[in-house]
């Protein structure tokens, strides 16, 4: 047969006492006394009461925005991109191929060119010497480009010799 207290049930008569032991709040403290305090505070002419307050709720919202937009960012599905290609003729020469190769070049140089133009703008406005890297890497940027034009050169005056040489070859 079970014991006299194991009929009574869980948490009941006796056993209640540690319940009351276990409030939301500590034991000084309670709602009704939280809000009296709040009160007291506000009702007390501090100079400083005020800023803080300010201060301290938007410091709040700020944290509450931060999450707001974190909780959107990467969230949305991504619409369709599509990415067009240029699609070249099998038949084509390799002079023509070299030619476009430099028009390329050239439209990049000058990108880049107008891309730079634009952070020299930001750099001037932020006070950010930039003028002596600038001469020293145009100067390496201008010898590069001559070479990969030479190379460039080189290839296509190959490349024309070659198709000058072939319907030779095919009419014998």
């Amino acid at each position: 047969m079970a014991p006299p207290d194991a009929r009574r049930g869980f948490a009941s008569g006796a056993a209640l006492s540690y319940i009351a032991a276990m409030a939301i709040f500590p034991r000084p403290v309670s709602p009704k006394s939280a809000l009296g305090d709040l009160w007291t505070y506000f009702r007390e002419n501090r100079p400083h009461k005020w800023p803080l307050l300010g201060l301290s709720m938007a410091i709040t919202w700020v944290i509450i925005w931060v999450f707001m937009v974190d909780a959107n960012t990467n969230t949305m599905p991504t619409r369709n991109k599509i990415i067009y290609v240029q699609s070249w003729d099998a038949s084509r020469s390799d002079a023509a191929i070299i030619l476009q190769q430099k028009i390329d070049l050239a439209k990049s140089e000058a990108a880049l060119q107008k891309r730079q133009k634009q952070m020299q703008g930001w750099a001037d406005a932020f006070g950010i010497d930039w003028r002596t890297e600038e001469a020293r890497n145009s100067a390496r940027r201008k010898e590069a480009l001559k070479q990969i034009n030479a190379q460039l050169d080189s290839r296509l005056a190959k490349a024309e010799a070659a198709e000058k040489a072939a319907p030779k070859t095919s009419q014998n």
